[in-house]
């Protein structure tokens, strides 16, 4: 590893990253640098993918260790029931879905405009579930419209 490496360690306070456990480190470190534009920081042990002004780690799963005892990391079961998700917010959503569809990204269903916010979601190679969205409506005091399925 190189010395200039920006890897998520601040100077002062905190920062917060993302830490995915993955099947394979390869396809999933590949998903986040080439849909995302991320610029990969460490190649494994863990993977880290610096996108924007974030970081996604990555590693395999495993079982409990002295610093979590009883707790095993798994990748999510492939299903339909997510408990979180990433949340991405950018600029231009058409550019955006363009360009991740041009690298093998599959979205659930194209940016959908929900008053607040034109928005879509895809899964990574893993099935973790990504939020994409772009502040339209919001930006001029119009929120989302509280229901069920506005998760």
């Amino acid at each position: 590893m190189k010395p200039d490496v920006d890897l998520p360690a601040p100077k002062h306070g905190l920062l917060l990253a993302h830490y995915l456990t993955v099947r394979n480190v390869a396809v999933s470190r590949g998903f986040y640098a080439d849909v995302f534009g991320g610029e990969v920081v460490m190649e494994e042990n863990p993977a880290m993918v610096k996108v924007a002004n974030s970081w996604i780690i990555m590693n395999p799963g495993g079982g409990p260790t002295p610093d979590k005892p009883g707790v095993t990391l798994e990748a999510p079961p492939s299903g339909d029931r997510a408990s979180s998700f990433l949340n991405v917010r950018v600029a231009d959503i058409a550019a955006f879905y363009s360009h991740a569809v041009a690298r093998g990204a599959e979205f659930l269903t194209a940016p959908i405009d929900r008053g607040s916010e034109l928005r879509c979601y895809l899964r990574d190679p893993d099935g973790y579930l990504i939020e994409v969205g772009q502040s339209t409506g919001l930006l001029r005091g119009i929120t989302a419209e509280t229901s069920a399925d506005s998760g």
